[in-house]
């Protein structure tokens, strides 16, 4: 009896005996080198991930810095945006002031989006194809009013859209590198300032 209990007591200490210390070095031996080869991944892929991202980009803009393609796309945005305004007062608009203003929006922003395009198109840089998300917001918050109600919130938009546009135009005109851009943005700072000036009175008389 003793001897087998002395056996059970072997046989259950040898069962919790410490792990193999050999095995245990491998083990961390391994993990060593997959956090390395992790690490290496990580290290080559970066770079080559900001190269692809450069790379795209560069080709967007073409020959243009990356300031003035930032200023074209913008500007190209904002006047199909003022185009679809546009013809929305034209059909929605109460007053005759404000339709005879919504469709002279279509005519020069759609002048002007035709000058830009073909500026861009000579430095081979490419023009959003779709307007933003906020630009969309707004088309569709003006689409949900009509009436009186329609008049008044296209022409706030207005007024405060073109007064961010003269700001921009402004310094565009200053400080854009390419002069074709430059000339074009100085070409269409004065139409943009008459049309806060007509969007302002028509804010005074609403």
């Amino acid at each position: 009896m003793l001897a087998a209990c002395r056996e059970t007591f072997t046989t259950a200490s040898r069962s919790f005996e410490p792990p193999n210390k050999e095995n245990s070095i491998m083990k961390t031996q391994a993990m060593i080198k997959m956090i390395t080869v992790s690490s290496l991944v990580l290290a080559l892929g970066t770079p080559l991930l900001r190269a692809q991202t450069s790379s795209t980009t560069a080709s967007q803009r073409g020959q243009l810095s990356e300031n003035d393609y930032h200023f074209a796309v913008k500007a190209a945005r904002g006047g199909m945006e003022e185009v679809e305004l546009g013809q929305m007062a034209a059909q929605k608009g109460l007053s005759p002031n404000v339709r005879n203003f919504g469709q002279r929006m279509v005519t020069d922003h759609s002048r002007a989006n035709d000058e830009l395009k073909q500026i861009l198109a000579q430095k081979g840089a490419l023009l959003p194809a779709n307007l933003s998300h906020s630009e969309r917001s707004t088309l569709a918050d003006l689409q949900s009013v009509s009436g009186r109600d329609f008049d008044k919130a296209y022409t706030k938009d207005m007024v405060k859209d073109h007064k961010k546009d003269v700001k921009e135009f402004e310094s565009a005109a200053k400080d854009l590198s390419d002069p074709d851009l430059r000339a074009w943005a100085q070409k269409t700072l004065p139409v943009l300032q008459e049309h806060l000036r007509m969007a302002q009175d028509m804010e005074t008389k609403s």
